[in-house]
């Protein structure tokens, strides 16, 4: 699988590029916005065509799942310590039935020894950060866990080999499209690359 995370802060053109990166196939877009408020929120969800909703975790604002057809919930690290320590009451009046739900983890142990189902786990930095600056790879090897896990960090057509033969289930993109000169084509491009190893 390839999850794709949008871009922290807003770029030109984003809701019409992203629109046509469902039309070539994606299927896991992961919503994070910490600048965005709720309505902001709301408001970025209503320019997508709702047929795409049901690709769309949001980080922030889970209940943004009780009135919009999206994927599923993620929790961000610190988020997933602060909520779901709580046991099940964080999930109190949220319409959970058939969503995923999703969290970041940037320890393999911390991954490996949590309690909770996730239906996928996101581990980086994988390999150094396209989009974070200063933000060094670590070459993870999760063949040993049996779990659902997503390499992300320095995700580009170079780093895919090496991370599925790494243990990683899928990857995570940000950079690797977002900064590129054609998000669409550099989508296309991995995209490709990724299902062809994926076959071998």
């Amino acid at each position: 699988m390839i999850v794709l995370i949008a871009p922290e802060k807003d770029i030109p053109n984003e809701i019409e590029i992203l629109q046509q990166l469902f039309e070539e196939g994606l299927e896991y877009y992961h919503f994070r916005k910490p600048d965005k408020n709720y309505e902001e929120h709301v408001a970025y969800l209503n320019q997508i065509d709702e047929k795409y909703h049901d690709r769309i975790v949001t980080h922030y604002f889970h209940e943004l799942i009780n009135e919009f057809n999206l994927k599923g919930i993620h929790f961000q690290e610190q988020k997933r310590i602060d909520a779901l320590e709580n046991g099940s009451e964080y999930f109190i009046g949220l319409n959970m039935i058939g969503k995923t739900m999703s969290s970041s983890f940037h320890e393999p142990s911390a991954l490996e020894n949590c309690d909770i189902e996730f239906d996928y786990h996101l581990l980086s930095p994988v390999f150094s950060s396209i989009s974070k600056k200063g933000y060094e790879g670590r070459g993870f090897d999760v063949n040993h866990i049996d779990k659902t896990i997503i390499g992300m960090g320095g995700i580009n057509t170079d780093t895919i080999q090496k991370t599925l033969e790494l243990g990683f289930q899928g990857i995570g993109v940000l950079g690797g499209v977002w900064n590129a000169e054609n998000p669409v084509e550099s989508f296309k491009k991995i995209k490709r690359y990724y299902e062809e190893l994926k076959m071998k």
